[in-house]
């Protein structure tokens, strides 16, 4: 033990020092349909019961596509389009996008296909909050219901949403397992004593002091700690304790069991990649023309679209979407959507050499590899 350890004074030993930051294992009775749960700060995942039936994709509905033509874009379109990407590279001259000769607008037929499946999972896990006397819905009101069994409001079909509730008659009263119900806790920066040795001294109450240039030296009294060698806790404030941080003094805790429902829509986007001058990336920011949607609680796999690969994707999909979600969670409703996503592919001529770009999206975006001029002097 260091010398100057007995002049920081000794500590009570009835304030305990802190206890674990979560319940520990067998702290908390066991709920019926809930036992997965022993106390830990995560959640569990509740799986759904099988349902009363399995629904099935309707094999009789009509999943066919109908055939649609690919939109164009004037040149006005286009040059205005052109003119307006110009505008947002300040290095960019506007000088080409007016003066330029067009060759050729090819429309190039872009399909994307989309699946959504909206589903609902539920998770449960033991919260707590410091005990004021408010009123304790525990197992003395009836057996809690089932995680599956607990109504809830439906939010609006493939929107996401979070909520999170209070199991019903899970609740209970518990001694504050932290600090073991005294309400507070040994103060870990001091150990207890309210005081800590001065660093500026090492506890000497003194440091020493270089003389003039012949050498002389001395001690003088510590400025810091008066020449006390110890200073007062600024954690505790000399307490040597301080207040429990998981009961906040109150000694006793109630526990329940929280139940977060969460709905989410779950996205898939496919577009074949078939234009090697175009980046399919660039198509994850616009819009098409949704011509095809079909909404079901299960859907059917497309049948009988021009492009194969299409009805390829849409059965691939479904068959996945189905396996990841099925055992984890509840499927509401999918959907799958076909659109034409606009894009033009825009030659031109400008001072006697060939460029293009691409016009993409019913926000008319465009694509643009290299442009004429480079110069931000007019």
């Amino acid at each position: 033990m260091d010398e100057k350890e007995e002049d920081l004074g000794p500590f009570d030993p009835s304030i305990p020092a802190e206890g674990p930051s979560a319940p520990p294992a067998g702290w908390l009775d066991d709920v019926h349909g809930y036992e997965s749960h022993k106390g830990g700060e995560e959640d569990s995942p509740l799986y759904p019961p099988p349902p009363a039936y399995n629904p099935q994709p309707e094999l009789d509905r009509n999943t066919s596509v109908p055939n649609v033509r690919v939109p164009t874009v004037s040149e006005d379109v286009a040059r205005g389009a052109l003119l307006k990407f110009v505008e947002s590279k300040w290095r960019y001259s506007s000088k080409p996008a007016r003066n330029l000769t067009f060759k050729e607008l090819k429309p190039i037929t872009v399909y994307r296909y989309r699946l959504e499946t909206y589903t609902e999972t539920r998770t449960s896990g033991w919260k707590f909050e410091p005990y004021n006397g408010q009123m304790v819905d525990g197992p003395q009101f009836g057996m809690s219901p089932a995680p599956w069994d607990i109504p809830m409001a439906l939010p609006r079909t493939f929107t996401d949403k979070v909520e999170k509730i209070r199991v019903p008659h899970s609740s209970s009263v518990k001694t504050c397992h932290m600090c073991s119900g005294c309400g507070r806790t040994l103060c870990v920066s001091c150990h207890g004593r309210g005081q800590k040795r001065c660093i500026s001294c090492h506890g000497k109450g003194h440091r020493m002091q270089h003389g003039n240039h012949r050498g002389s030296s001395g001690s003088t009294r510590c400025s810091s700690c008066h020449g006390r060698g110890r200073k007062r806790c600024i954690s505790c404030h000399g307490q040597g304790f301080k207040t429990c941080s998981v009961c906040h003094g109150c000694k006793n805790l109630l526990h329940f069991i929280q139940l977060t429902v969460t709905w989410k829509n779950n996205v898939e986007d496919f577009i074949p990649d078939r234009q090697p001058d175009f980046p399919d990336k660039k198509f994850e920011k616009v819009t098409g023309d949704p011509f095809f949607v079909d909404n079901s609680v299960l859907v059917y796999p497309i049948q009988g679209f021009p492009d194969q690969e299409i009805c390829d994707v849409s059965r691939r999909m479904i068959n996945e979407h189905l396996q990841r979600f099925t055992s984890t969670n509840r499927i509401l409703q999918q959907r799958q959507t076909i659109e034409l996503v606009p894009l033009t592919h825009a030659h031109y001529t400008y001072s006697g050499k060939d460029y293009s770009f691409f016009v993409y999206g019913v926000e008319n975006e465009v694509f643009a590899a290299k442009y004429p001029s480079a110069c931000s002097i007019l």
